[in-house]
């Protein structure tokens, strides 16, 4: 069975735009009130044993929010490319960083569910070594290229 881009996008250009923006809302939105609402309450809870258990259940909340619209931003962004055929130093630009925003997402959501399993066990030194670069650089790395890239839509589709 073959997917024909251009008739998805010619027939639903609104909605498939609407999801992608809608995507990359939830997505990097969700990153920015954990990054800068959540991580700080965290740090105020002085027993480490439930300061772990919150973050980690914090953190899979989010990922397991954002999961599938990260999915969708790159189906959505699939028929961006197949479907209209857009090309451009823009469009590509926009779509890389968001492929490095999804590997770095699948990286912390891996190490995340490393972190509950050892969690599980007790090893909460091995808990915090797989997580300890997740709210001081992974997610504010993903936090600046999703802003960047959705300012490069912004200036693909105009004002």
């Amino acid at each position: 069975m073959q997917i024909n881009f251009e008739m998805i996008y010619s027939n639903y250009a609104l909605y498939v735009i609407f999801v992608h923006i809608l995507s990359a809302v939830i997505w990097v939105g969700g990153m920015i009130v954990v990054k800068l609402a959540i991580h700080p309450a965290l740090h105020k809870i002085e027993d480490e044993n439930i300061r772990i258990k919150t973050s980690l259940k914090t953190m899979g909340n989010l990922f397991n929010l954002a999961f599938p619209f990260v999915v969708l931003s790159l189906l959505t962004a699939l028929v961006f490319l197949l479907g209209a055929k857009f090309s451009g130093w823009i469009v590509y630009a926009k779509e890389g960083i968001w492929t490095v925003m999804t590997i770095n997402f699948l990286y912390m959501y891996i190490q995340r569910l490393r972190a509950s399993f050892a969690y599980k066990k007790g090893d909460l030194d091995r808990v915090k070594n797989l997580v300890r670069f997740i709210p001081t650089r992974l997610l504010p790395l993903n936090i600046l290229l999703g802003i960047a890239a959705i300012f490069l839509g912004v200036m693909f589709r105009g004002l």
